[in-house]
């Protein structure tokens, strides 16, 4: 399925509510008054609501882009989690970060030791990148615009039947150990001399 809204464009929205708070702000879900999912639903309300249905389902498509195993590794590294649950929110959490930070994690998951974030969490001075709620984000802004969201979930039902999506990480077959060392430090680098002592 394609929607009509096209990567750009998506992008661009997401861009646009980083642009709408402090630029040391935009980054850190752990934030107690983390603005950037407010600005965000904000973003998303202007828009007419079959492009806020458009704008879920390329969701749903950016984030199925970034299930793969070597990223679900990094994520278990940054924050210690390895459930399924836990991976969705690391994305959900990522594609917050902008296309660019995306784009480089999902190529290349050791790139994440170079955000300051990260680096404050290896500290164990706070930070996240997690983030469970950006589905509801969208739902949000849908609510603002129509009063309900039950056609929202009906429309994006629907795109979801026609798409193919993953039911495993790819790259999951790899035998890669998350509790062994060695291995993490041979495949994550950087992130491993970040995470591990």
């Amino acid at each position: 399925m394609i929607t009509a809204m096209d990567m750009n464009e998506w992008w661009g929205l997401v861009d646009r509510a980083r642009a709408a708070v402090s630029s040391d702000r935009a980054d850190d879900r752990d934030l107690p008054d983390d603005p950037l999912p407010g600005a965000l639903v904000d973003v998303l309300a202007a828009l007419e609501p079959d492009d806020i249905v458009d704008f879920y389902v390329k969701y749903v498509e950016v984030k199925d882009s970034a299930y793969q195993y070597s990223l679900c590794m990094a994520a278990y590294l940054i924050e210690g989690s390895y459930t399924d649950d836990g991976f969705s929110d690391f994305r959900g959490g990522l594609m917050l970060l902008g296309r660019d930070t995306f784009s480089r994690a999902v190529a290349h998951p050791d790139s994440l030791a170079e955000l300051p974030t990260v680096v404050c969490m290896s500290r164990e001075e706070g930070g996240w990148i997690g983030y469970e709620s950006v589905s509801y984000l969208i739902s949000d802004a849908y609510r603002r615009v129509r009063g309900e969201t039950d056609s929202l979930d009906t429309a994006v039902e629907t795109a979801l039947r026609g798409m193919t999506r993953p039911d495993k990480p790819l790259g999951a077959e790899g035998n890669w150990d998350p509790e062994n060392e060695e291995q993490m430090r041979r495949r994550l680098p950087r992130l491993a001399a970040l995470f591990l002592s």
